[in-house]
């Protein structure tokens, strides 16, 4: 760096759902580059919040938690008003929030399918709608990265409900890639394969499971969180201003591996 350049200001990011998993990892990798990362959690997650923000803090980067459940028209509302007061107008909105109920075909009630599609689909509608219009009010551009899942593009006999929802989040950034990307936003999708989280351990528990996984993908282990915060993180850097409308597969090789 020249004597008359300035280092660039931190970037502000929002990341849903990072009270654990794939969200805390994210909202710490951002953590790293000095950012200052609104932390959003939904009701009863506020104690994972705060271990989150302390990991943040930690890493070099300022905490903001924010509680709403974003499937909440109005407390989504809420939070962008909490998030604009606090931090101003964000850089990087990571859509990670969501949840994956494990049920059987026949045994899923209008409830669970209700509930998914409410926090998969509905909430990265909602959350993205409330924040990208500040930043296109505000003129600097910026990312958007939602966290899909191998299972937009597979089938799940017991994810027939989660499926579906997240086919819809890489087809709605698709279409919001072409509707932002003059506003200097870029959208995309970032679908993770096999990774250890909250969601799936119990699965994986299941004797044999894990095994198969491994011996299915190439690089010869499920992933973790971290691996999924890396991709985020990438697609939200300077080199990757022309990725746009793009779904990047995070599955260790596995969905390649047909023999």
């Amino acid at each position: 760096m020249s004597e008359t350049q300035q280092p660039a200001p931190p970037r502000t990011v929002l990341v849903t759902g990072a009270a654990r998993g794939i969200g805390r990892a994210t909202a710490v990798r951002f953590g790293a580059e000095g950012a200052r990362v609104a932390i959003n959690h939904p009701p009863g997650e506020a104690d994972h919040a705060e271990e989150t923000a302390r990991q943040v803090r930690a890493a070099g980067g300022t905490a903001y938690p924010v509680e709403a459940d974003v499937a909440d028209p109005a407390a989504v509302t809420r939070m962008a008003e909490a998030v604009h007061a606090e931090l101003g107008t964000i850089d990087v909105l990571v859509n990670n929030a969501g949840i994956c109920p494990f049920r059987d075909f026949f045994d899923i009630d209008v409830e669970t399918w209700d509930r998914t599609h409410h926090v998969n689909l509905r909430g990265v509608f909602l959350v993205t709608q409330a924040f990208t219009r500040r930043m296109v009010a505000d003129g600097r551009g910026g990312r958007v990265v939602s966290v899909s899942s191998i299972s937009a593009w597979v089938g799940g006999a017991q994810q027939v409900h989660y499926c579906a929802t997240k086919a819809g989040v890489s087809s709605l950034m698709k279409s919001l890639a072409i509707v932002l990307a003059p506003h200097g936003i870029t959208c995309n999708a970032v679908l993770p394969g096999t990774i250890e989280t909250d969601i799936n351990r119990a699965d994986l528990a299941q004797p044999g499971k894990r095994e198969m996984f491994q011996q299915r993908i190439p690089v010869g282990r499920t992933g973790v969180p971290e691996d999924i915060a890396g991709a985020v993180w990438l697609l939200t850097r300077p080199e990757a201003g022309y990725v746009n409308g793009a779904e990047l597969l995070v599955d260790g090789g596995m969905f390649v591996n047909l023999q």
